[in-house]
């Protein structure tokens, strides 16, 4: 964490591919556990909660052409323990980048730019680099932590544990990623 600045310094553990560029995914699916669904809602859903009960929010940033962002949706946010866990723990959003809809976030209107090809909101979210799909933590009094690229469970797990045991008011990631245990 930068000391006054509310921003968080996350790195992966190893690159992960981005959607940009990249064809679908290819190759058998990988079964798992049946999951009650992740209920996903709107930004504007999730900042009303926060309203009620401060928790991080994990937002899906995805577009409806990316394969990667559907294979993440068929594979990871399907497995029954990270469902689970970021039911628990999280408010999850999903969000299409290439929303015409006006968004409202914090006191700033976000609508879509024709230059970008998607909604402000996004490039705010992806700190404008966009690549499908990212995932976004915005932990309370943080700014949004972007991290690009398709994640197995056991790559999210790292990423989600850190924000939703509260780790990051106490520790920094690269300490956190040396001591943590993935279950998943």
């Amino acid at each position: 964490m930068l000391a006054g600045t509310g921003s968080l310094l996350i790195s992966a553990r190893k690159p992960i591919p981005a959607c940009i560029a990249s064809p679908s995914p290819a190759g058998n699916l990988v079964k798992t556990a049946a999951a009650a669904p992740i209920p996903w809602m709107t930004i504007e859903e999730a900042a009303g909660k926060l309203r009620q009960q401060q928790k991080p929010i994990l937002i899906d940033l995805y577009t409806t052409w990316c394969g990667w962002c559907k294979q993440m949706d068929r594979k990871t946010y399907s497995n029954k323990k990270v469902a689970e866990y970021l039911t628990d723990k999280f408010y999850t959003v999903k969000l299409d980048a290439e929303t015409h809809a006006t968004i409202n976030w914090q006191g700033r209107t976000y609508d879509f730019d024709p230059q970008y090809r998607c909604n402000l909101f996004a490039v705010y979210l992806a700190h404008g680099r966009l690549e499908f799909p990212t995932t976004i933590i915005i932990a309370p009094g943080y700014e949004p932590q972007a991290i690009p690229g398709y994640m197995e469970p056991k790559d999210l797990e790292l990423l989600v544990k850190f924000f939703g045991d509260g780790a990051y008011r106490t520790r920094s990631f690269d300490d956190y990623q040396k001591s943590f245990h993935a279950t998943w």
